[in-house]
């Protein structure tokens, strides 16, 4: 698998709509995140779920950025 390093750790300044995709993107994951904060119990499950959470909004803003 060849990487892109230059894509990779290169800052992509916002294109046009980027904004608002980004924004998108956490509002409906800030839903998710307050559904699941209301309706399951602290542990370690959720714990691990609000981080994948947070990590899938990472990622997801990245494919915006990079592509």
């Amino acid at each position: 698998m060849v990487l892109d390093l230059d894509n990779i750790y290169t800052y992509h300044a916002p294109k046009p709509g980027d904004p608002a995709k980004y924004e998108a993107i956490r509002g409906t994951a800030k839903v998710l995140a307050t559904l699941i904060n209301g309706e399951c119990p602290d542990s370690r499950e959720k714990s691990l779920a609000m981080t994948n959470l947070e990590e899938a909004v990472m990622w997801a803003n990245e494919a915006i950025a990079r592509n």
